[in-house]
């Protein structure tokens, strides 16, 4: 459902990083809106991403990320760039600060960086490293000419199904350090797609939107999963928050892999912050998009693989 703010007339979104989960659900929403979806896909790109992309009705525009003449042809006639691109420093802060400064170039009014996460700026530097190359970006994107929004939504409520080893199924427990009563922010990638393709098409929007499709505790996950699964699960404390960082130094030191964009420390730092409340969002823009229907946590739990 539009708002008042956004666009009547057919808008053209360029779209970066389209071929990844979160990319596909966005141009998903985008094109289901009406919209025009010129998705920017490198050569040598996944051929059924760009077969899904191209069947839903994108436009599939090749380009090479490191070629500012051609970034800035692909952004040509763009009413809102959106960045769902995923890696390191190179892509999130270099490939990007090229993507903005050709939207800058081809005179697109707008851009969405490619955030998507805990509220970074709440964070002190160095606590996150793929958090800090989003903080950096974010020192250019405000300082360029052009309107931005950040879309923040927390954690992926999708990795409680397996990649955050959190709710663990088998033992019928909820692992944490720290304290179980601190509130988190979770959110799907389905609704964090549909709400960013909300905001791509809403002319009005402030630099930073921050919504959670559930915000819960680590007593809540334990409900939830007991809840999706039929079972009792109980909870398990590992130790407080010195402890899990002192396991974050450990594991990076006998496991640095600084060249994967999420090896096991980078995700027990994200835990980290989450679970220090320092990122929690004080206020939700849930209700901005009303059409929206937020997935909770438990509904997440029941659909999960087995």
């Amino acid at each position: 459902m539009q708002s008042a703010n956004q666009r009547t007339k057919v808008s053209t979104i360029i779209l970066a990083g389209a071929t990844g989960e979160l990319g596909q659900s966005i141009a998903h929403y985008l094109l289901g809106q009406g919209a025009d979806v010129r998705a920017l896909i490198r050569k040598g790109s996944s051929e059924m991403a760009r077969s899904s992309l191209q069947k839903q009705g994108a436009t599939i525009f090749e380009v090479d990320y490191t070629s500012d003449a051609e970034l800035i042809r692909a952004c040509s006639g763009g009413s809102c760039v959106v960045s769902a691109l995923s890696g390191l420093r190179e892509v999130i802060v270099d490939t990007q600060t090229r993507l903005l400064q050709a939207a800058v170039n081809a005179g697109v009014p707008r851009f969405i960086p490619s955030d998507y996460c805990i509220d970074f700026a709440r964070l002190p530097k160095g606590s996150n490293r793929n958090l800090d190359f989003r903080r950096d970006f974010a020192e250019r994107l405000d300082k360029a000419s052009i309107a931005a929004t950040s879309v923040l939504n927390g954690m992926f409520t999708d990795l409680l199904t397996g990649q955050a080893p959190v709710v663990l199924f088998g033992l019928k427990r909820v692992l944490y350090w720290g304290d179980a009563d601190q509130p988190m922010d979770f959110t799907t990638i389905d609704n964090t797609a549909s709400y960013t393709a909300a905001v791509a098409l809403d002319d009005a929007t402030p630099r930073f939107l921050r919504v959670a499709g559930e915000v819960s505790t680590i007593r809540g996950l334990q409900q939830s999963a007991s809840d999706a699964t039929g079972q009792s699960f109980g909870l398990l404390r590992a130790g407080g928050l010195g402890v899990l960082n002192t396991m974050i130094n450990v594991t990076k030191t006998l496991s640095p892999q600084p060249n994967e964009v999420f090896p096991p420390w980078q995700g027990m730092q994200y835990l980290h912050n989450m679970l220090s409340g320092q990122p929690k969002f004080q206020t939700l823009d849930n209700d901005r998009y009303p059409g929206i229907r937020w997935t909770s946590v438990r509904d997440v739990l029941a659909k999960r693989p087995t």
